[in-house]
């Protein structure tokens, strides 16, 4: 059985790219990741409906089921600094992982991943709510 820590990783990573593609949310806010399920908070620009809700479910969805590659590089913090959002980088650091997911998404991070989105299954919104008129918190599992 595929490691369920990565699974829900790797998840996160395709709802953040799609928040980002739908709605403009730069990236998430706050992240949880469980065992069974997982939450993370995004900005938004206006209280999203259930029809995003299911728009974003889809998308996920989508993504997963191409089966993507699942990859990373290891980039000096300056060579990655020019294309990427590097908002948490530890103090110190002279590089930093790229995860890739095929050609939908790269970005820094050094969790664990599954090989290729198929592995992730099945992604689920479980429930939602607007923490105020611009955030949406997501709570999901696969």
């Amino acid at each position: 059985m595929m490691n369920q820590k990565a699974r829900m990783h790797t998840a996160e990573h395709i709802l953040t790219a799609v928040m980002r593609r739908l709605f403009g949310s730069p990236r998430n806010l706050e992240m949880h990741l469980g065992e069974k399920k997982s939450k993370g908070d995004y900005a938004v620009p206006r209280p999203i409906l259930d029809k995003d809700v299911a728009a974003i479910e889809r998308a996920v969805n989508a993504e997963i089921m191409k089966d993507d590659r699942v990859s990373f590089e290891v980039l000096s913090i300056e060579a990655a600094r020019a294309s990427y959002d590097l908002w948490k980088v530890p103090p110190g650091a002279e590089t930093i992982r790229i995860v890739f997911i095929g050609g939908f998404d790269a970005t820094p991070c050094s969790g664990e991943h599954v090989k290729h989105t198929a592995q992730v299954g099945q992604f689920r919104i479980k429930s939602y709510s607007m923490k105020d008129d611009s955030t949406v918190r997501i709570r999901f599992s696969v």
